[in-house]
């Protein structure tokens, strides 16, 4: 029997409804996109939602709030706290958890998901981007989960999963990528570090990233491709529904999506085609980390001959065309 939160038939996830005490999740970046995949994935399992997230109020360019999604959480039966974070922030991250407590007397799952994207080169990133970038990826992540952890080893019971990348250790997957990676790479550390120091005590901690970019906001506000180019987020939430499912000694580990679902719940190819964008195309596994390679530095310069810079939607034409300008140089050297 399906699992009622996935889009993949063949996963058969735990039912979290009707179970005593009843499971809560807080997760960042819930107001779209992967954040919220996940969260109506949970909710349909039977999983109170805390949406934590910085929109209150809906802007053309970034559709939902954490008010709308908590509405649509709750038309599944389940309950939802809508709470404003801003992950730079300590006090609203306190309170966040705070306020959870409050109401649901416990933590269960913890997605560490809001995340800030700059794809520059060192002498490209002024320091009040990395701080940015930092502050909430690496840093926000972990003031979140140092919270959660011992209030679900109190209950014997947590998954911690951070949105963040195998750590990669040849330089070649840093250029132009650097203080993006120290941010996510730091994001994968809280998980791996929340799964060693809690080890025994009913929470796990693991890393999850796409092999794919994944069709949200940010791939259309930043022109990531195309469709075709592009998984659903449900590749994610189907993911973390297995995760969360786990048994505590599966803990630990650093996962590309497709990867794992393959791999632990029997998925193929075929099956996997239908987290597919275009259902006529195959899209390449741009963000998966291969031996030896790195993410879109690397296996996505191989997959579509193409250099990504990205970081402020405001400047896109710039950053397009200073890839454009890199994609030529490579050609030209390539040529010599």
């Amino acid at each position: 029997m399906s699992s009622p939160g996935a889009l993949s038939p063949k996963l058969n996830c735990v039912d979290l409804k009707g179970k005593a005490p009843e499971t809560v999740a807080i997760i960042t970046g819930s107001t779209r996109g992967i954040g919220k995949c996940c969260a109506v994935a949970l909710a349909k399992q039977g999983c109170n939602i805390v949406i934590a997230a910085k929109t209150t109020k809906p802007e053309p360019n970034l559709p939902g709030t954490i008010y709308s999604v908590a509405e649509e959480i709750e038309k599944l039966g389940v309950q939802a706290l809508p709470v404003k974070v801003d992950m730079r922030n300590l006090d609203d991250i306190k309170e966040c958890v705070r306020l959870t407590v409050e109401k649901f007397g416990r933590i269960d799952i913890l997605i560490n998901n809001a995340s800030a994207l700059w794809w520059h080169r060192m002498d490209g990133t002024p320091m009040n981007k990395y701080d940015l970038i930092t502050g909430i990826n690496a840093r926000g992540s972990f003031a979140m989960a140092s919270l959660c952890c011992p209030i679900m080893a109190k209950n014997k019971f947590g998954r911690v999963i951070c949105m963040s990348p195998p750590i990669q250790t040849s330089y070649k997957a840093f250029k132009g990528f650097t203080a993006y990676n120290i941010s996510k790479f730091g994001m994968t550390m809280v998980a791996m570090g929340a799964a060693s120091e809690y080890e025994g005590q009913g929470v796990t901690g693991h890393s999850l990233w796409p092999a794919t970019v994944i069709e949200s906001q940010a791939s259309k506000n930043f022109q990531l491709g195309d469709s075709s180019m592009w998984r659903k987020a449900d590749i994610l939430a189907d993911a973390v529904l297995g995760l969360v499912s786990a048994p505590d000694s599966y803990t630990g580990k650093q996962l590309i999506d497709d990867e794992y679902l393959m791999a632990e719940h029997g998925l193929t190819a075929e099956d996997i085609k239908v987290y597919r964008c275009d259902p006529n195309v195959d899209p390449p596994r741009a963000l998966a980390i291969e031996a030896g390679g790195g993410h879109m530095g690397t296996d996505a310069a191989a997959a579509s001959g193409a250099s990504f810079t990205r970081g402020d939607v405001r400047k896109l034409d710039k950053d397009k065309e200073v890839s454009k300008q890199s994609d030529l140089e490579k050609n030209a050297k390539s040529k010599l």
